[in-house]
């Protein structure tokens, strides 16, 4: 059964916590641009001391500052910030040192097992190699039990690349994932998006069917034909329900209300009414999605997986202040892909190297959906 790692938070009653100074705070003096000697966040936990307190943003991500703020009752809170989304009376930390000394401190080990506890229970580690000779077949297990528990109690968020819509079989384990309630939200591109609505209407995708791979005559209109006929639509959301789609990833998220964030690329065709083209608005909304995710599983889609790497935090804090780890997959047939995220800083992403077709069939029979 799925057990929940268990987080050890810093002993603030040792002597270099309390001898701590209170973190420097500097005002932004123009808009989004920070302070000389900022202090930029990690995937980790990392506390900061205010007013002789040690304070843990709620939601984080690399590469950002931290701005100090408060509360209608008054009391200082830390918010993670991009630098580009810094105001002019922001209060950030500054500091480039990272244990305690200047009132910051990085924790990250919190989740790492302690002595006397299971090893066996601790589902939750960090750098752990992988290659395609890798046996899988564990994590795969681990998977299914952590997917049954993130259904009732966290949040999943899939980011997917095109190649699910090119398989009949893939679609259809997908489209299972989403009735069945073990998707809280999808990123994709105009890709994604267009060649699977493609194989709802026609049972092509780029102009090939989705079971033989036979190219169809003129096939290659068919992405260009979807495209044209839901701005027509006005909405995917409107073709979907115009089209009565029931098939497939688009339309099963749409009849399930599942939020889907497509984030444009300069190669789209078309694209589709609700592609962003404007790279910092589809990386505010990505960033918006995956604030209090608990799981993320990434497939097939190197720069979108890299993308939200970079934006997800090793833990979140839940209501109730507990704080627990993000489960953090990435899944793709190439170990360049895979180990590409782990060299730009994401240290607990679990990687699987699989075809993802293959993958996602095999979950969502793991879980008894087909």
């Amino acid at each position: 059964m799925f057990t929940m790692p268990v987080y050890h938070a810093p002993d603030f009653t040792q002597k270099p916590f309390v001898e701590a100074p209170d973190a420097t705070l500097v005002p932004v003096e123009q808009d989004g641009v920070a302070p000389e000697g900022f202090h930029s966040t990690s995937m980790y936990p990392e506390y900061v001391k205010v007013e002789g307190r040690w304070l843990l943003a709620r939601h984080s991500r690399m590469d950002s500052s931290m701005v100090v703020e408060r509360d209608e009752s008054g009391t200082p809170y830390l918010r993670v910030v991009e630098n580009r989304n810094l105001r002019v009376g922001d209060r950030v930390v500054l500091g480039r040192t990272e244990d305690a000394e200047e009132g910051i401190y990085v924790h990250p080990d919190g989740f790492e097992q302690r002595a006397g506890e299971d090893a066996e229970d601790d589902k939750f580690a960090f750098r752990q190699g992988r290659s395609r000779e890798t046996s899988f077949a564990r994590d795969y297990d681990r998977l299914y039990e952590l997917l049954r528990h993130e259904r009732d109690h966290g949040k999943i968020v899939w980011v997917m690349g095109p190649a699910f819509a090119f398989d009949a079989d893939a679609r259809h384990a997908m489209r299972l994932m989403v009735e069945n309630g073990y998707v809280d939200g999808i990123m994709a591109g105009n890709a994604l998006a267009t060649h699977d609505l493609e194989a709802a209407t026609l049972h092509t995708a780029l102009g090939q069917d989705i079971y033989t791979q036979r190219s169809q005559k003129n096939g290659h209109y068919n992405h260009l034909d979807v495209i044209n006929r839901v701005r027509r639509a006005g909405s995917i959301e409107a073709f979907v329900r115009e089209n009565n789609l029931a098939d497939g990833i688009v339309a099963s998220c749409v009849r399930a209300g599942v939020p889907l964030v497509l984030a444009g690329s300069i190669r789209d065709d078309g694209p589709l009414p609700s592609v962003i083209g404007n790279v910092y608005d589809a990386q505010g909304a990505m960033r918006e999605m995956i604030t209090g995710a608990t799981t993320m599983i990434c497939l097939a889609t190197m720069l979108h997986t890299i993308a939200a790497g970079n934006m997800t935090p090793s833990y979140t804090v839940e209501d109730d202040g507990t704080v627990r780890p993000v489960f953090f997959y990435t899944v793709d047939i190439s170990e360049f892909a895979t180990n590409k995220l782990r060299d730009r800083g994401s240290l607990s992403a679990t990687p699987i190297i699989a075809n993802v077709q293959d993958f996602i069939t095999i979950v969502a029979k793991g879980l008894g959906l087909m």
